[in-house]
């Protein structure tokens, strides 16, 4: 009977643009598995637990404040450059500058608060991680959602390998002649593959739309929604990883190590759902110009195709969760715990990008953003409440609980977005005709 649903399912989207788009992410994805699988063993070897802690502490808040360094770029371009195809080379200039201007400042003010929040003393890993992450990583991110927007994902799909591959071949080379490495050395060589992955995009975009030009008088006029962006990026980071950043704050390096390891299984795990969202984002920017019926159908459509996924892949996790602390070795042994509360992840995460995705393209980022916002706060609230108290366990079932809130929230707003629509238009109608 599931097998005749799945199929069912299937069906439904074959041949449809949408599925090619999300076949191709998936493709690229896929082709990383062997290449993320073995990025995550040698990592964990070449750290140790404690340093793997220390890098995961230092890596999370810098995330949780990278949205900031391009001020909704990304999304901007997206959204403007779908309506008009002629705005690419400025808005992909806008991009760039920002991005650059804003990684310097925020690298200035986490070389002094950064040790502060995190108690990790070194204060260079802060300043690499946010050229890294801020600068180069975001500028990779950001071209592939220029191939996005033009719905062109198999290059989108192979940005994501280059970059992977990056850094796999830097840590293969720390690997074999440091054997054991700190927090802060594979700091830099995260900023060594993101550079490259960064020159590689730049090239490319450019043969794909041309030189790119700058508007300051558009960048200050789009600088309030770009922030808006950002700050959605921020609370996403924030209910996601900001339980890294205390459990270093708390001192508990070594346990997270082996949370964060878990974590980022989970997050890999989550590869189809992120995919099949990324391929439908542009589509949900198209169909709200014809109203919300087209997109609320999408919607239903995707939802209970990543609910489905979510059930499988908890499965599969719980299943295969005893393997890893014999390949990533037993000062890891905590992850096998670790795995059996997080494997429910991905079931929420679907709900919330799917039901997320489309108040974006149907112009409710406020929205969303409250929500996010929401979680993210009584993420913070319940991380404060129950790390100190429980330790490692506590940042698990905060991380469920706030993503199983916006689980709740999302697809809320979407409801009430979509009465709201139709109210509006039976108005408009009835206006009409008494005239």
């Amino acid at each position: 009977m599931l097998m005749i649903r799945i199929s069912s399912f299937i069906k439904g989207i074959v041949g449809h643009r949408v599925s090619r788009n999300a076949s191709w992410i998936f493709l690229g994805q896929g082709a990383n598995f062997l290449l993320q699988a073995g990025y995550f063993i040698l990592l964990a070897r070449l750290l140790g637990v404690y340093e793997y802690g220390v890098f995961a502490g230092a890596f999370a808040l810098v995330n949780a404040i990278t949205p900031y360094s391009a001020l909704g770029a990304g999304m901007l371009f997206m959204r403007y450059v779908t309506i008009d195809r002629e705005e690419a080379r400025v808005y992909w200039g806008n991009t760039l500058v920002i991005t650059f201007l804003m990684s310097i400042l925020i690298a200035v003010v986490f070389f002094f608060l950064g040790p502060v929040i995190t108690k990790i003393s070194h204060r260079s890993i802060f300043v690499v991680l946010v050229f890294a992450n801020c600068l180069f990583s975001q500028i990779a991110n950001l071209a592939s959602m220029v191939f996005q927007t033009f719905e062109k994902m198999r290059l989108t799909a192979t940005l994501s390998f280059l970059a992977n591959l990056a850094r796999f071949l830097i840590l293969l080379v720390m690997q074999f002649t440091l054997h054991h490495a700190t927090a802060v050395q594979w700091a830099y060589g995260v900023l060594g593959a993101s550079a490259c992955a960064a020159v590689v995009s730049i090239i490319w975009v450019r043969s794909a739309i041309g030189s790119f030009s700058c508007s300051p008088k558009l960048i200050l006029r789009r600088i309030p929604e770009g922030f808006s962006f950002s700050f959605a990026g921020t609370t996403q980071a924030v209910y996601n990883d900001i339980d890294k950043t205390m459990l270093s704050h708390y001192g508990l390096n070594r346990e997270n190590g082996f949370y964060t390891l878990a974590y980022r299984i989970i997050d890999f795990t989550t590869t189809p759902i992120v995919a099949m969202d990324s391929a439908i984002l542009p589509r949900y920017f198209q169909l709200s110009r014809e109203g919300m019926s087209p997109v609320i159908r999408l919607v239903i459509k995707s939802v209970r195709i990543s609910i489905l996924l979510g059930f499988v892949i908890a499965a599969g996790t719980l299943l295969l969760a005893p393997v890893v602390p014999h390949i990533v070795g037993r000062d890891f042994s905590g992850v096998l715990v670790a795995l059996r509360w997080l494997c429910w992840l991905p079931l929420l995460r679907g709900i919330h990008r799917m039901t997320g995705s489309a108040l974006t393209g149907s112009g409710y980022q406020n929205e969303r953003t409250a929500a996010q916002f929401l979680a993210a706060a009584v993420n913070v609230v319940l991380n404060f409440l129950w790390i100190p108290a429980y330790g490692w366990i506590g940042a698990a079932w905060s991380s469920v609980a706030a993503d199983g809130l916006l689980a709740v929230l999302n697809p809320i707003i979407l409801l009430w977005a979509s009465r709201r629509i139709s109210r509006n238009e039976t108005a408009v109608i009835v206006e009409v005709t008494e005239s």
